[in-house]
């Protein structure tokens, strides 16, 4: 049994990985730390019986007496580096679907990690099927050479664009080994009636960031050429999507060195 410390635990990815820890036979959980719903059972806020775990809302005191060898981070896009960072001065192994962190974060974390000797696991999505969606994407990429993403996310999202869309983008720019063709010029070009009108740009990528109250999470992948066009989609109709590939990591992450970014590398 692993234990596993869930940072995040009354928001609602929170709830629903307490939910899946408490219930896999390989795991256990171990502690529970939010700044909301301090002193509640956190098995009693995700939907069933008590289980003796309160909700803290000191993370490196949580980590210290629950004698967690995992910790699974949904918090907040503003939190996550320096909880990352408790965990590891902790020598708990940290799986992250925290989203908000950009490049330059993900190299100090690996350099961070390393330093420590504890692995790390992020991943902008554990749903299998997005990963599947950024595999396919990043075969069209080789043969394409315009492209745009659309993401749609639920209006409390706090970051844009999305980290699995950021992911996409990185994985697309990879496989092709250049930048795609931008259509319509630049997001900031001058004469624009609505200046960003055509997003934000990743390797040459337009990326929109739709927010709105009725999305969780979708995703889609627009390929363009002279007569064609072709759309990868991912849709996310409940969060329990996420739990196979959180638990996958949780059991995984130990055996790994450094940062390990995206689920495609475990699966």
């Amino acid at each position: 049994m692993i234990p596993v410390l869930v940072c995040g635990a009354a928001g609602r990815m929170g709830r629903t990985v307490v939910a899946a820890v408490a219930q896999d036979e390989d795991t256990t959980l171990a502690g529970a730390v939010d700044t909301h719903q301090i002193g509640e059972d956190a098995a009693v806020l995700a939907g069933f019986g008590e289980s003796g775990i309160r909700i803290q809302n000191d993370l490196e005191m949580a980590l210290r007496i629950s004698g967690a060898q995992v910790a699974v981070d949904f918090s907040t896009p503003g939190a996550v580096r320096h909880n990352i960072e408790i965990m590891l001065r902790c020598g708990v192994a940290p799986v992250v679907g925290t989203t908000g962190l950009v490049e330059d974060d993900l190299k100090q974390i690996d350099k961070d990690a390393r330093a420590a000797k504890v692995p790390v696991f992020i991943a902008p999505n554990f749903a299998i099927g997005a990963v599947l969606m950024m595999r396919f994407a990043a075969e069209c990429s080789t043969l394409f050479d315009s492209a745009e993403i659309i993401e749609y996310h639920h209006d409390r999202k706090l970051d844009a664009p999305s980290g699995t869309a950021f992911k996409t983008a990185l994985v697309m720019s990879e496989a092709r080994g250049t930048h795609f063709e931008r259509i319509g010029g630049d997001a900031e070009e001058d004469g624009s009636a609505a200046p960003g009108a055509r997003g934000g740009a990743m390797g040459g990528i337009p990326i929109h960031s739709v927010r709105l109250p009725g999305f969780l999470a979708h995703q889609e992948v627009i390929f363009g050429m002279a007569g064609q066009t072709l759309t990868i989609r991912h849709d996310t109709i409940t969060r329990e999507c996420y739990m196979p590939g959180v638990l996958r990591a949780v059991k995984a992450v130990q055996k790994l060195e450094g940062l390990t970014y995206g689920l495609e590398h475990i699966l």
